[in-house]
């Protein structure tokens, strides 16, 4: 028979193995909390990544898109998927990217326009907004002329315009066609420019005759050059092109003239830095993957790499090209 010290003696001991079991779950679970906290802060990224081409699919930003998707996903080791948001230009894609959860789950492929749209006035929102990751295009733009015409360099062509002002015809694949600009301006020249939906119907008036000229990126032109249809002339860019290395630069040819194309992904400006940090990293070994590099050298895409500091100063670099280029254009307007 138990007495009752004997019976206190138990309650008292069934009461400490209780609360020190209890305890001991507490701080289980608040240590199984804190390291979960710290996983999902450091564990980036641990879901599905979405990219936001802001232009239609089947062009040549959403198959960028779409390859660099392909060769970041064994790297991130997560499920990467494309979605096209057209309008605006490229506008309407690149803010809602720029609205999206700052948690580098949403990223935005940004073309040019991030510069040329803001300046013109036709955005939702300014250039700096974003945070710039990784640069993974670039492209110059490359002059070309009929293959059956008489001019056989820039100053063939230059010294043509000049003897004819105004009558020789240059077929725009885009209004305002920066490209353009940039030549008449840098070349002292006057032409008419006429406008068409993209390179494809530009470069066939030039084929036709229709056109005298035309300023488009290599992979636009590059069929027609190797089928012996149009001649380069000259390469906005200050070194020369793989793939065209017999094309001098304008910079060679005497004229200060340095253009071109690029994409890259940015991200909402208060993505925390050791995201983008993950990104950059990624994205420098996903161009450098054999799919990229193959794809890239088959469509030939320029392939540039620049982290988060040198996409961004391409970027502020841009905007110091595009400025004065798009008061002309806007004069032009007038």
């Amino acid at each position: 028979m138990i007495n009752k010290k004997s019976l206190f003696i138990l309650v008292v001991l069934f009461t400490l193995l209780i609360v020190t079991a209890c305890g001991g779950k507490a701080s289980d679970t608040n240590a199984a909390k804190k390291g979960s906290d710290a996983d999902s802060s450091n564990q980036y990224p641990n879901r599905q990544i979405e990219i936001i081409v802001p232009f239609a699919a089947g062009g040549g930003t959403d198959a960028v898109a779409r390859v660099l998707a392909e060769s970041l996903k064994p790297i991130l080791n997560q499920e990467i998927v494309v979605v096209n948001r057209e309008g605006g230009s490229g506008a309407n894609g690149m803010n809602e990217g720029l609205n999206a959860n700052p948690d580098g789950y949403t990223l935005t492929l940004v073309t040019r326009e991030v510069a040329a749209l803001p300046l013109q006035g036709i955005a939702p929102f300014e250039t700096m907004d974003f945070k710039f990751v990784a640069n993974v295009n670039e492209d110059p733009g490359v002059l070309v002329v009929p293959a059956n015409s008489s001019y056989n360099n820039v100053q063939d062509l230059v010294e043509e315009v000049k003897a004819n002002p105004g009558k020789m015809k240059f077929a725009a694949s885009v209004v305002p066609n920066y490209y353009g600009i940039q030549f008449s301006e840098g070349t002292e020249v006057e032409f008419t420019t006429v406008p068409y939906q993209g390179a494809a119907p530009a470069i066939t008036e030039i084929l036709g005759g229709g056109a005298d000229f035309g300023i488009y990126t290599p992979g636009e032109i590059k069929q027609f050059i190797d089928s012996g249809d149009l001649r380069p002339l000259a390469v906005m860019a200050t070194e020369r092109y793989q793939g065209l290395d017999d094309v001098p630069t304008f910079q060679e040819e005497g004229f200060n003239i340095v253009s071109g194309t690029y994409r890259g992904i940015a991200v909402p400006k208060d993505t925390p830095g050791e995201v983008v940090q993950v990104l950059s990293e990624a994205i420098k070994e996903a161009v450098e993957t054999e799919k990229f590099k193959e794809f890239m050298n088959e469509s030939f895409l320029g392939i540039g790499y620049y982290d988060s500091k040198e996409f961004e100063e391409l970027i502020k670099n841009d905007i110091g090209i595009l400025k004065p280029i798009i008061e002309i254009a806007k004069k032009e307007e007038n």
